[in-house]
């Protein structure tokens, strides 16, 4: 944040390394009684969402080449927020994260996702080389101190394409002073896509907090204390000027002069560690960081300002000369770092400061000093007078100060960062106190509409928990759609989701179209199929997964079933009856006798207070003849092929729909040919078959590859359907070849390895039809 000057503050970029294993395909746990502990709801939590995230749902926008990687899951107030991020061909996509929402029971409630579109096919080999990139990257500085480092990622941030970018990191001073900036080349042209900047621009007796004398924690060792907070990891007060922390013979710290760089570490741990306690007490978070940390305070920053940079904060000066580490600058900062270490990074848009200023704000209200000391009063720099012309921000008001906007428009986003706060201020002073508060300030609203608030530690509490859904896309509208979604969980009267509503609309943020509902005593759910097609031919059977989405009350027991089918078909689920926010799999089974042509198959949730439908269009290919057995392969088995060669299974992961697909080949090199092949006969009616293939072929087609045949027993003519081909990782793609009505044909797929150790061929083969 910034005390005085325009720095953006988005951490994103460069903060979340993909770390973590392969997602989970088990179904999420009924509901148990009692409710789950933490760590039993964070694990169905866990394994609901990889449920979720493995079916691939639209929302996601997933290309085939991507994959996925779950961070640790946080719990609030018993609702679970499980964060993603992705990767590209093994390449960490900026804009890839997504957050999904369930209960402690692991019923999905909510989802958030940064990324709008899908990245499609992408080249990942860069024509500009990175030492290109970063010289690129130090230019967008005045002067450089240090290159932190360069990697490659994918940028899909925003509503451009997604591109291929070297992401380089520099320090030094920029147009605005100190800078830790990331900046994001393009890896084919050489333009800068984007820059990130990292710098967010606040017992012993202190300056500005009271009643004296002050209780701190300090750390004792060999005879000696030091302004080392016991309990907190990394969370010492230092001097600027040599980084190093405090010590001396006595635990008696400070004089009172706020001139004095112990004294400003007084105030500025006194702030801090209550700051932790609160986070502790009011929202159940394990610290700034939380795992029990924070980050380094140095007092003694030779600017009026003060900031944080992802690695510490440091406490500048007023134009007194004073230290201002008084509680809504040092908690303002740590807030900051509160917002770099729930997903998505640090808040962008114009939101930034205005979430800092929620926990500086919030802090005061915890520590609840007495006059003359930080009294609560949505007030910002009040107390250091910063430039000597009084608070810097007024969140029960924002124009007073500054002329800053009381009300949004759509040129907030891109407004200096502290004026962009206004809208924000005002409406979590609207949300917690009101509009007219017995004993506080009135809050004119821009709809002239009146707000009843619902006190600071359940305003913080909303506030909180749209963090731990937020996304890298961060910007006011999303905080409206998050923080209606926070208020809902938290409270099921939906009294705080209309008064978080309220206040939005009275300061002109829009309603969105993702916007949640609330009813209040009515348990509702929602339902959806993907795919919500498929082609099928006589003889055959396919899959697809149908989820719930918990948008009311408590899960209810959904009992599904289908109608709709033509005649000879049949539907069966596994499993057949879920728990609101679950999946199942449905899969649809047709008779030789089926006739010819398009469903409508209708799937039925039926639960105890409500019933959702949802639609999958069934197409059947033809009459007269068997078709293709097993072509989607969920069997779990190679049923209905013959296997020659030297490796053929079906695998659960990576399938290109439903659960299983063929492997031919393996990750470990092999000898040969590894094949499966089939005999059928085209139904009346039947004009195609096709398939879909994913190839990882290290080598050159000269050696190995992939292919397919498709013989023509009747005619004994033979097609090649895949002509030979080896790419280091292809994705799905589809092929297909024409069909007589009639005859017989043996379809041949096939793999070949020449044995080489350092580049294992094989490939998937999925969704064989005809129709």
């Amino acid at each position: 944040m910034g005390i005085s000057r325009p720095r953006v503050a988005l951490a994103g970029l460069a903060a979340a390394a993909l770390i973590g294993a392969a997602l989970a395909t088990t179904a999420p746990a009924a509901t148990a009684v009692p409710p789950p502990s933490p760590n039993t709801a964070q694990a169905l939590a866990a394994r609901s969402a990889d449920t979720l995230v493995a079916s691939r749902p639209a929302f996601l926008h997933a290309s085939a080449n991507e994959q996925f990687v779950r961070h640790a899951v946080a719990s609030s107030n018993g609702t679970q927020y499980v964060p993603y991020d992705r990767a590209y061909a093994g390449v960490p996509v900026v804009g890839g994260d997504f957050v999904v929402v369930t209960n402690s029971a692991g019923q999905v409630l909510f989802h958030s996702v940064a990324q709008q579109h899908a990245i499609g096919q992408l080249s990942v080999t860069p024509t500009v080389s990175s030492a290109k990139a970063a010289s690129v990257a130090a230019a967008q500085l005045r002067s450089v101190s240090k290159v932190e480092g360069t990697r490659l990622v994918v940028d899909a941030l925003g509503s451009a394409p997604a591109a291929l970018a070297w992401e380089t990191t520099v320090d030094g001073v920029g147009a605005d002073g100190y800078s830790r900036l990331s900046v994001d080349v393009d890896a084919h042209t050489g333009r800068v896509l984007r820059t990130q900047e990292h710098v967010a621009h606040g017992s012993g007796t202190g300056a500005w907090n009271g009643p004296e004398p002050l209780t701190i924690g300090t750390t004792a060792s060999g005879g000696s204390y030091s302004m080392d907070s016991p309990g907190i990891a990394n969370m010492p007060c230092q001097d600027a000027a040599t980084n190093t922390t405090f010590t001396k013979s006595t635990d008696t710290w400070g004089n009172g002069d706020a001139t004095n760089r112990e004294t400003g570490c007084v105030d500025a741990l006194y702030v801090a560690q209550g700051e932790f306690r609160m986070l502790g007490q009011w929202l159940g978070r394990n610290g700034m960081d939380g795992n029990g940390g924070a980050w380094p305070i140095r007092v003694g920053l030779a600017d009026v300002n003060a900031f944080y940079d992802g690695t510490q904060v440091q406490i500048g000066h007023n134009n007194a000369n004073q230290w201002i580490s008084a509680v809504d600058v040092v908690a303002h900062e740590m807030g900051h770092g509160i917002d770099d270490h729930t997903p998505g990074g640090i808040s962008g848009n114009g939101t930034q400061e205005f979430i800092a200023d929620v926990y500086g704000a919030s802090t005061e209200f915890f520590l609840n000093e007495p006059s003359p000391y930080a009294v609560p009063d949505f007030l910002v720099g009040d107390q250091i007078n910063l430039v000597g012309s009084g608070p810097i921000r007024n969140m029960y008001n924002p124009s007073l100060v500054n002329n800053d906007p009381n009300c949004y428009d759509s040129s907030i986003p891109s407004a200096e960062v502290h004026a962009a706060a206004g809208p924000g201020n005002h409406w979590f002073y609207l949300l917690a106190e009101g509009s007219n508060p017995a004993g506080g300030p009135t809050s004119p609203t821009c709809n002239g509409s009146s707000v009843t608030g619902i006190g600071v530690e359940n305003a913080l509490k909303v506030v909180y928990n749209a963090q731990l859904m937020k996304t890298s896309a961060s910007d006011y509208l999303s905080y409206r759609t998050w923080t209606l979604q926070a208020a809902k969980n938290l409270d099921a009267s939906c009294v705080e989701f209309n008064t978080v509503k309220a206040a939005w609309d009275a300061v002109s943020v829009p309603a969105q179209s993702g916007d949640p509902t609330c009813t209040s005593g009515t348990s509702d759910f929602s339902m959806a199929v993907s795919p919500s097609s498929g082609t099928v031919s006589p003889g055959g059977s396919l899959t697809t997964t149908v989820s719930t989405t918990l948008t009311n009350g408590t899960a209810q027991t959904v009992n599904l079933s289908a109608s709709g089918l033509p005649a000879g078909a049949t539907a069966s689920f596994n499993p057949a009856s879920i728990a609101a926010g679950g999946t199942s799999q449905l899969t649809i089974t047709t008779a030789a006798s089926t006739p010819a042509g398009a469903s409508t198959v209708t799937i039925t949730g039926a639960g105890a207070s409500t019933t959702r439908t949802t639609t999958f269009a069934l197409t059947v290919g033809g009459t007269g003849g068997p078709g293709i057995t097993n072509g989607g392969f969920e069997t779990g088995s190679l049923s209905g092929w013959t296997t020659s060669g030297a490796s053929a299974t079906v695998v659960n992961s990576g399938a290109h729909s439903g659960t299983y697909a063929a492997r031919l080949g393996s990750t470990s090199a092999t000898n040969g040919d590894s094949s499966a092949a089939q005999t059928f006969t085209a139904a009346t009616g039947n004009t195609a078959l096709s398939f879909w293939y994913n190839v990882t072929c290290p080598d050159t087609v000269a050696y190995d590859w992939a292919t397919a045949t498709l013989n023509d027993n009747t005619a004994g003519t033979t097609t090649t359907v895949l002509a030979q081909t080896c790419v280091s990782s292809s994705g799905w793609t589809q092929v297909s070849a024409p069909v007589t009505a009639g005859h017989s044909y043996t379809l041949t797929l096939t793999s070949h390895d020449d044995n080489y150790s350092g580049d294992a061929t094989y490939t998937l083969f999925d969704d064989v039809s005809v129709s």
